[in-house]
C-alpha cells in the first residue's frame, strides 16, 4: 500500500486532523520529562481513574500518575479512530502511544473509549475497576466536550464559548492564510449559559463519584480533582467572566459538595494535599497556568510544570 502524506486541515486557528507520529512524540516527550525528573518514583497513589484522559491536562495527569508514581491507571475518553484515508483524532493517537509506552515500562493500564457522560460508560468503567483497579485512590475529572446528552432524560445540551453581557473583540490567526484577523464574539443568551454549565460544570463529575461510591470502589482516603482554566487577562471576557467561567463556578460548587460527602462517607476529601505526596506532586507534574479545584478549595497555580502549555484552550480537544 502506498504511503499517504498527512496534510494539515484547519478551521480558523484550530487544526481539525492529527498526525500519529506527532502525537506519539508529544506523549514520549511528556514521559521523558517525568522519568528524568522523578527518580526514584513518588509514592501515595496506587489506582487512578482519569475521566478525559486522552489530551491536555487529563493526559498529562495520567502520565504523571503512571510514570511519576507507578500508579495503575484507568482512562476514559471519547475519541474517533481512523477510517479509510481519514485520520483519527489526536486523543486516539495519544492513547495508542500511551499504551505502547506503558507496556514497554510494565505499567498496568486500561482504557475505555466511550461517552463518559453516559450511564453505560460509567457501568463499563466500574466493571473494569472492580476487576483489576480497586480501590481508587484518585479520580481526575478533565472532560471537555461541545455537547452532552443527559443520560436520564435524553435532553441535549450544547456548550458555547462566548462572553456574557456584551460582545468581545480581539484578534485571531487563520492558519491557512497565515494572517492575523479581527474577530468578534457576540454575547451568549440565557440558554447558551445554562447549556454550557450543563456540559462543562460539575453535574457529571458528581455522577461519577455517586456511581463509584455506590459500588464501594473508593479508597478510604480517596481524592478527586478537576482542572479549571485561568489564562491571561486578555481572555477573561470569554473564559473567567464568560460562559466557561460560569461552568467553572458550578464545578467549584460541586467540589465543595463532594468534599463534604467524601469526608462523611470515606474519610477522604481533604484536597489541600498538604502532607499528601500524591496530590501535591501530581499537580506539579501535570500542569501549569491552571486553577486547580480540589474538593472545594481553590489551590495555587502549579508553576513548575514540565509540560509546554499546549492544550490551554478547552476547545483544542473538541474540534
Amino acid at each position: 500500500m502506498p504511503i499517504q502524506a498527512i496534510k494539515r486541515k484547519s478551521r480558523g486557528f484550530i487544526c481539525i486532523n492529527a498526525h500519529p507520529e506527532g502525537c506519539r512524540r508529544n506523549v514520549e516527550q511528556q514521559v521523558d520529562v517525568i522519568t528524568s525528573r522523578r527518580s526514584p518514583r513518588l509514592s501515595g497513589l496506587r489506582n487512578v481513574l482519569v475521566i478525559g484522559a486522552s489530551t491536555g491536562y487529563g493526559l498529562a495527569s495520567r502520565i504523571a500518575a503512571a510514570w511519576g508514581f507507578g500508579a495503575r491507571t484507568v482512562g476514559v475518553f471519547f475519541e474517533r479512530p481512523p477510517e479509510g484515508i481519514k485520520t483519527a483524532s489526536a486523543g486516539y493517537y495519544n492513547t495508542v502511544a500511551f499504551h505502547e509506552l506503558a507496556r514497554r515500562d510494565r505499567l498496568h493500564t486500561a482504557s475505555l473509549n466511550a461517552d463518559a457522560f453516559s450511564n453505560q460508560a460509567k457501568s463499563e468503567a466500574i466493571e473494569i475497576i472492580r476487576r483489576d483497579f480497586a480501590p481508587i485512590d484518585l479520580i481526575v475529572y478533565s472532560l471537555a466536550s461541545p455537547r452532552r446528552v443527559d443520560p436520564d432524560t435524553g435532553e441535549v445540551f450544547n456548550s458555547a464559548l462566548k462572553p456574557i453581557g456584551q460582545p468581545f473583540s480581539n484578534k485571531t490567526i487563520e492558519l491557512d492564510s497565515e494572517k492575523v484577523v479581527p474577530v468578534t464574539l457576540e454575547p451568549a443568551n440565557n440558554k447558551e449559559v445554562t447549556d454550557t454549565i450543563a456540559v462543562m460544570g460539575g453535574e457529571d463529575w458528581s455522577r461519577w463519584i455517586d456511581a463509584l461510591l455506590a459500588n464501594d470502589l473508593l479508597a478510604p482516603a480517596v481524592r478527586t480533582v478537576a482542572y479549571s482554566y485561568i489564562g491571561p487577562e486578555v481572555t477573561w471576557p470569554i473564559y473567567r467572566d464568560g460562559t466557561i467561567g460560569q461552568a467553572k463556578k458550578d464545578l467549584e460548587a460541586t467540589a465543595q459538595r463532594l468534599d463534604t460527602r467524601l469526608v462523611t462517607e470515606r474519610g477522604g476529601g481533604d484536597a489541600s494535599f498538604r502532607g499528601d505526596p500524591g496530590g501535591a506532586a501530581l499537580s506539579q507534574l501535570a500542569g501549569s497556568g491552571i486553577e486547580i479545584t480540589r474538593s472545594g478549595r481553590r489551590a495555587h497555580r502549579a508553576d513548575a510544570s514540565p509540560f509546554p502549555r499546549l492544550f490551554r484552550r478547552w476547545f483544542d480537544h473538541i474540534y
